[in-house]
């Protein structure tokens, strides 16, 4: 499964990092950006990576596959 940003929906409230900072960092102005991109399907990583994408409130993140 893949994490993807939409970078022009990214608002720098900072939610998905919270959820998942092993996943998504936030640059010098709060804006995402994604670390990990693939993520084993069945893991914690990838529920992690789902509640980070559910916890922005623009949707700049969302899960594939």
């Amino acid at each position: 499964m893949k994490l993807l940003l939409d970078s022009t929906r990214c608002q720098g409230y900072g939610l998905c990092q919270e959820h998942a900072p092993d996943l998504v960092e936030l640059d010098e102005w709060g804006y995402a950006e994604v670390i990990a991109a693939v993520v084993p399907e069945g893991t914690e990583g990838a529920a992690r990576a789902r509640a980070c994408a559910e916890a922005c409130p623009n949707s700049a993140l969302r899960v594939e596959g």
